[in-house]
This record gives structure tokens, C-alpha cells and sequence, in this order.
């Protein structure tokens, strides 16, 4: 049965941003963009800002932002998103002198993406409200640019790097106002992050997180690869997302090259994406039960998860499902004979998950710790632009799979359950919602399987070209920019993680709870270390 959604939200319309901006001359047609479902518009650098002012008042959600270094230029591209599509704006900057006006001040989102360019590119954002660095620590001197053409795969490094101690951190002060610094290496197996909460008591006043200890060169280290050696890259951008980002890396390549996976890939792809969704959601709602101190669901779904990836490895051959898409398909065959036994092991599951959903969602004294804790209101989440549960959790609707759906979801019927509370209780709540439309959508698929081939030719493409790559991922939607040359070798890659988004919401909704309540908080949010260092 369809869920209702609880409230009407009506997001801007790109077509009608596009128009205003050609027929008032600030921006020219860039037809000559990369493939995919985005429009591109070619802004001039002084009305960059004056752009992002625009589409923010229209109601445009701001979704990425990237850079490359094409000498003696760099080339700034941003990414929004409407309710009846995307759109690329675009500006040209000289080498020597890249400057932009800041579009964080109209999308807070943008705030960070932009440190990250002025980090990796030198691009110089005037009027940003925090120029501070932010993947580029200090073990980088001062004017060394990764991202540069010149800079070599391997850096220059110093016999000793300097310690990553002096981040200046936003001080608040008053009587009895203290900080606590956490990380950045953290006592759980998980990646480094240093999380710097100012405190009255026991209720946070402030949190600042600072990232990027795990930067890995994802985007240096693409350079010259080819599609094979691109797609296990991308699989490896965050771990836990290995479909999302090698889908949305091979969806830009394939939009590139225009080549058309085959239906069976595609429906094989979106059974894996499920699957990964449905393992993650169920490993991280244990998690946050856990963090309340319910045990119990922590073993029942750490139960159900782990049948989950032993089923993943029988059937595709890797518990996590890593290198399974590839450029013009997929690399796993789905034995016919297993489809009834997957059948049965999808309906025992959504058994289990019905029987368990309930009685987490009922039970006093969880429900009590997760309701009205950590409380991400609409507004808040519509202005960061959060996305995925995050954002569904508090009525922030977007779904590639249902608002512009690519094969083969272009043939189903995706339900995407929101709220409006937006508090942990209700980012639970989205994710066993989604345990139960993964589940119907993997069913259909394999009821409907179509038979032939699991991979197109993907023959070089004889000139330069480029595509974006759009695919809704188990956190949301998962971005790629990619462009080739015309050997196929890769010129440019860039993921973008909806972490990069959600980060800043766990800023946002853990203000006013108290200080034991961050981990819960943070598990519910679930942002990706490495999905945002690259």
C-alpha cells in the first residue's frame, strides 16, 4: 500500500530558471555540456553568485560542485536540481587568477564544496563566510594546489609532516561554557573525524566537525585509468555505497560514449542497489538502538544483515557486491535456478523485518530515547539540502528513482516515504519503510527479468567527450562527473556522496540535546568519512 506523504512540497523548476536566465543575458546556452539528464548554462564568473541567488529564491536545490584544470583555465561547474530535472551552470576561469563570488551565501550547502575547490584548485570564492581550509591540511604547504595538472600523483611530500593541530575551530564563549574535543581517532572501529562540541552542562550549544583526514587522491588517482580501472575505483569511494558510486560512475561514461547497458544489466544493477540498501539500513537501525542501549535490535538486524550479504555473496558472488557493475553492465550473472530460492529468502526477510519494525517503533522505553531527539526540522533540512533518509525523515522528498527515473526504474512504481518530525525516531522509521520498498522492488525485478546480454561494448570513443551520472544511492542521490578521452582514458572524475550534504545536518540537529545523545544522533545520520574525502 502507498504511504502518504505528509505534507505537499513543491520544488522549483529548472526550465523556468534556464529561461529566465537566457532571456535576461546572464548566461548563454552551453548545449555543448556533458550527456546526461542535465542542461548546462554558460554564466559569466561576475554573475556567479547573482546565479545561485536566483535559483535559491526559486526554490532550486544546490547539489554539487567541481573544478578542473584545463590550462591555461580552470573550469567551475555547479549543479542544481528541481522538481523537473537538473541543471549545469558553468564559468571559465584564467590559471592564474581564479576568482569567484561565494554561492554559500545563498546555499549553505555550498560552503564546504567550495573550501574543498579552493583547497584542491586555488580557486579564490570572494565573500565566502569561512575561507578556512578544509580537505587540504597541513601537511600541505601553503599554495600547493592537488588538483592542478602539475601536481604529480605521488605529491612532494616533506621528510616530516607538520601535525594537523592549529585548526581554528569557532570559539563560544560565556560562564560555564566549555569545549570537549572528539577525534580525531575515535575509540570505535570507525574512520577519523574531529567533532569539537561547545557545552553548557550537559546541553551542546555548538558542534563543528572538521573532515578530510582520510583523503585518499580518488581524483588525481582516476586520471589516465581506464573504464575497468574507473568503475573498481569508483566501487571503492566509500565501501558501504560500492553499487551506488560504480552505477553513477558507469551511468556517466555510458552517457558519454552513448552506449546502452542491456535490459538485463540494468535490472540486475537496481537489485543490487536494493540489496545494499536494504543490508546498510538494517545494520545502522540496530546501530542506533544500540546507542540507546536496546541491544536487542542489534543483534536481530546484525542477524538479518548478515544473511542479507551471505545471500549477496551466493548470488553475486561478493558480500558486499563490489566490482558487480561495470562499464556496459554488470560482471554477475544471476543463475536462473536461484531466482525462486532469492524469492524465498526476499519474502522470509520482509517476514522478519515486519515482525521486528513494529515492535522497535512501539516500544516505550526506545521510543522514548529516539522521539524528539536530535530533531532536523524541514526548514533546516531543505535549506542544507540534506538528502536520502536524511532528508525524508524531515519531509525533504527528493528520489531519483521516482522524481527522474533511469532504467529500470523507469518501469516501476517507486514509493518514497517521508515525515515531517524529523528526529531520530523518524530517520528509523524512513529506513524500515525502505527495507519494505527495496524488498517489493527487488521481487518485481526478479519476476520480471529480461533475459540477454549483461554487458554492451564500450569501444573508445574516438574524441573527447564527457557525461554526469545521476543514481539514487541507499544515502541518497549519488553524483559522478566524468570526461574521457578519445581513447577512452579518463581526463576528469568526480563523485559527490550525499554525505557531502548530511554532514552539515548533524551539525545542525544535534544543538540542544545533550552531549550523550551525539551518538545516537551521528548513527542516525551515518554521514561517510571516505565518501566525502576523496
Amino acid at each position: 500500500m502507498r504511504r502518504p506523504q505528509d505534507a505537499a512540497v513543491r520544488p522549483g523548476r529548472v526550465a523556468a530558471f534556464r529561461t529566465l536566465l537566457l532571456e535576461t543575458g546572464m548566461a548563454a546556452d552551453g548545449s555543448a555540456g556533458p550527456a546526461g539528464p542535465a542542461g548546462c548554462l554558460g554564466i559569466p564568473a561576475g554573475k556567479w553568485g547573482l546565479a545561485a541567488d536566483i535559483a535559491a529564491s526559486r526554490g532550486l536545490r544546490w547539489s554539487a560542485l567541481w573544478g578542473e584544470h584545463r590550462p591555461p583555465h580552470l573550469l567551475v561547474t555547479a549543479l542544481l536540481a528541481g522538481g523537473d530535472g537538473h541543471l549545469l551552470l558553468r564559468t571559465t576561469l584564467p590559471e592564474d587568477r581564479p576568482a569567484l563570488p561565494s554561492q554559500a551565501l545563498h546555499y549553505p550547502a555550498a560552503a564546504r564544496p567550495e573550501r574543498h575547490l579552493m583547497d584542491m584548485f586555488g580557486v579564490c570564492f570572494t565573500g565566502h563566510p569561512d575561507p578556512r581550509r578544509w580537505t587540504r591540511h597541513r601537511g600541505w604547504p601553503e599554495g600547493i594546489h592537488p588538483l592542478r595538472r602539475e601536481f604529480p600523483l605521488a605529491g612532494a611530500p616533506a621528510a616530516e609532516t607538520p601535525p594537523d593541530s592549529g585548526y581554528p575551530f569557532v570559539p563560544v564563549t560565556g560562564e560555564g561554557v566549555y569545549e570537549i574535543p572528539v577525534g580525531p581517532v575515535h575509540a570505535g572501529i570507525i574512520e577519523p573525524g574531529h567533532f569539537r562540541f561547545q557545552a553548557l552542562g550537559e546541553d551542546v550549544l555548538r558542534l563543528e566537525a572538521h573532515l578530510g583526514y582520510v583523503h585518499k587522491g580518488i581524483e588525481k588517482l582516476a586520471e589516465g585509468r581506464d573504464l575497468a580501472g574507473l568503475s573498481r575505483l569508483a566501487g571503492r569511494v566509500s565501501g558501504d555505497s560500492t553499487v551506488a558510486h560504480a552505477w553513477a560512475a558507469c551511468q556517466a561514461a555510458e552517457r558519454a560514449m552513448g552506449v546502452e547497458p542491456p535490459p538485463r544489466a540494468l535490472a540486475l544493477r537496481a537489485i543490487l542497489a536494493e540489496r545494499e540498501r536494504i543490508a546498510n539500513h538494517l545494520g545502522d537501525i540496530g546501530a542506533v538502538c544500540n546507542d540507546v542501549g536496546f541491544p536487542f535490535a542489534l543483534v536481530q538486524c546484525g542477524r538479518l544483515r548478515e544473511l542479507c550479504q551471505r545471500q549477496s555473496a551466493a548470488a553475486f558472488g561478493h558480500r558486499l557486491l563490489m566490482d558487480c557493475v561495470v562499464p556496459g553492465g554488470v560482471a554477475c550473472e544471476l543463475d536462473p535456478a536461484r531466482i525462486p530460492e532469492l524469492l524465498k529468502e526476499t519474502a522470509a526477510l520482509r517476514a522478519e523485518v515486519g515482525e521486528l519494525m513494529p515492535l522497535l517503533l512501539e516500544y516505550p522505553s526506545l521510543q522514548d530515547r529516539l522521539r524528539g531527539t536530535g530533531v532536523l526540522p524541514p526548514e533546516t533540512a531543505r535549506r542544507l539540502g540534506a538528502l536520502g533518509y536524511v532528508g525524508r525523515a524531515s519531509n525533504h522528498q527528493d528520489d531519483l528513482r521516482r522524481d527522474l527515473p533511469y532504467p529500470p526504474y523507469d518501469r516501476l512504481e517507486v514509493e518514497v516515504p517521508a515525515y515531517l518530525e524529523g528526529d531520530v525516531a523518524k530517520r528509523v522509521r524512513v529506513r524500515g519503510d525502505e527495507i519494505r520498498v527495496s524488498l517489493g522492488l527487488i521481487e518485481t525485478l526478479l519476476e520480471t527479468l529480461p533475459g540477454g546480454p549483461l554487458a554492451a561494448d564500450c569501444p573508445a570513443p574516438g574524441r573527447e567527450c564527457e557525461g554526469i551520472g545521476l543514481v539514487e544511492g541507499w544515502r541518497g542521490e549519488t553524483v559522478a562527473y566524468l570526461r574521457l578521452d578519445a581513447g577512452g582514458r579518463v581526463l576528469r572524475y568526480f563523485p559527490r556522496d550525499p554525505s557531502w550534504l548530511n554532514w552539515p545536518a548533524l551539525e545542525a540537529l544535534i544543538q540542544d540535546n545533550i552531549v550523550p545523545d551525539f551518538p545516537v544522533c551521528n548513527k542516525s545520520v551515518n554521514g561517510s568519512y571516505s565518501g566525502h574525502d576523496l
